[in-house]
């Protein structure tokens, strides 16, 4: 298996202490970096290739999301997975909106951390489970409650949106959930009606960054 640099940004020492033991475990992880503050990550990051990068959100001199965008823009290819201690909706799509590739919270379990960097190693999008319940019941309930003319997401809805969530692409929908590429595409296209979501491809990061529900 190709092997992965990381690299923790947080200000709290004991935290990248406790995260660096347990990426030191995966057979993925070659070198592991550390800064305290965004300012002190992108001073580190220009030397550094095929990097995850596992940012805090609020840190002092620089914060993540500010951090978020000046690094992308020196390396519009680097995978950046925001951490955070709550799921709240500015977070959320703040760091959205920065271009992360997703959103892990920092109680999440060992197996979720890995499959975390997994899924960002592979090109995905990566947003913790309790996040992607939580966009799923606010989502129904919204559309529940609305006003026009709209049916309620179905559960195979749900489960595909479970899935453009993941940043999986219709053929590989269609294959996890053993229907056809065509029938994803309908179901797909229904999600984006009822949502009023224009973008296929993103359309629960569209979803969040135009505030189409909040978390």
């Amino acid at each position: 298996m190709k092997k992965v640099n990381i690299f923790l940004v947080d200000d709290h020492a004991l935290f990248r202490e406790g995260l660096r033991f347990l990426l030191q475990k995966m057979d993925f992880v070659d070198q592991i970096l550390e800064a305290e503050n965004g300012n002190a990550f992108l001073e580190k990051i220009v030397e550094v290739k095929d990097c995850i990068v596992l940012m805090d959100i609020e840190m002092p001199i620089m914060n993540g999301i500010e951090a978020t965008i000046k690094a992308l823009e020196l390396n519009p290819d680097l995978k950046i997975l925001a951490l955070s201690m709550y799921s709240e909706e500015s977070y959320l799509s703040s760091m959205i909106e920065a271009g992360a590739s997703g959103f892990l919270l920092k109680n999440s379990s060992f197996k979720e951390v890995k499959n975390a960097l997994l899924d960002v190693m592979e090109g995905k999008n990566y947003y913790s489970q309790d996040i992607i319940h939580s966009i799923l019941e606010i989502m129904t309930h919204k559309i529940n409650n609305s006003g026009k003319d709209q049916k309620d997401i179905t559960q195979r809805e749900k489960d595909i949106l479970y899935y453009i969530c993941k940043g999986f692409s219709n053929a590989e929908i269609a294959q996890k959930l053993s229907i056809s590429k065509r029938t994803v595409d309908k179901h797909r296209e229904n999600l984006l009606q009822k949502t009023q979501s224009r973008n296929t491809a993103n359309l629960v990061t569209y979803a969040i960054k135009h505030h189409y529900f909040d978390i």
